[in-house]
């Protein structure tokens, strides 16, 4: 063991690793994703506030209400649940849930409860009118961000460290598309343009397309950011 000699210069403090670049890459997808949930829902929630201050029809809505010149949904569409009976008021409730979601995205979802607190957000969106398809995007966000800063013993074992290199270098080109792919998607769903293209239903099957591509890929991109935060982590052990 070493002592300090007098009027020396003190010890070096150790080196170690900031809290948050702690499964940077599982962090950032989870925290992307989350961010476009909370979008989701915003953009239910201001077509439903457009439909004014009127009664639903029922359990199942259109968020988007039917007459607008500016889609070519004439006849309404982007389905939503909402247990509040009133456009207005459930459009208000799935904005500003959208704007906690985004908010907890970026800030809190790597502390101890936020992968829960996320789940509670996107819940009370589908609840209120935020949209039905983001159920399977908020379920898998909620489950990959619950690894954020826990065990990736799974991962560790079904990922073979050879592999890990190659895989742990895509999270970040599979989530910028993804992201694109559902930003897209939301385009379709709500206005409905797509360059060279009219016909409504060629249109939807765009649209579902590349909802179904962007889940794919953020699938994909998780397993990719699981990959670089186990490289990262044996790094960081072999380290100390």
């Amino acid at each position: 063991m070493g002592t300090n000699v007098p009027g020396g210069p003190a010890p070096a403090a150790p080196v170690s690793t900031p809290e948050y670049h702690r499964d940077a890459a599982t962090r950032v997808i989870a925290s992307t994703l989350g961010v476009l949930v909370g979008i989701g829902s915003m953009d239910h929630g201001m077509l439903e506030i457009m439909q004014g201050n009127h009664p639903t029809s029922g359990l199942i809505v259109n968020a988007l209400g039917a007459g607008y010149r500016w889609t070519v949904w004439k006849e309404g569409g982007e389905p939503a649940f909402t247990l509040v009976p009133n456009f207005l008021l459930t459009g208000v409730l799935a904005t500003l849930i959208g704007v906690a979601i985004i908010i907890w995205s970026l800030r809190f979802l790597n502390r101890p409860h936020g992968p829960a607190i996320f789940l509670l957000l996107s819940v009370a969106s589908f609840l209120t009118g935020g949209g039905v398809a983001q159920v399977v995007l908020f379920t898998m966000n909620w489950a990959a961000a619950t690894r954020i800063r826990a065990s990736l013993g799974f991962w560790d074992w079904l990922i073979p460290p050879r592999v890990r290199d190659v895989l742990g270098r895509w999270w970040r080109w599979t989530v910028v598309t993804a992201t694109l792919f559902f930003v897209a998607a939301l385009e379709m769903a709500t206005v409905g343009y797509v360059p060279g293209v009219t016909e409504p239903t060629r249109i939807l099957h765009i649209c579902w397309t590349l909802v179904l591509a962007a889940i794919a890929l953020f699938l994909v991109s998780f397993i990719s950011g699981f990959a670089h935060d186990l490289q990262a982590r044996e790094r960081a052990a072999s380290a100390d």
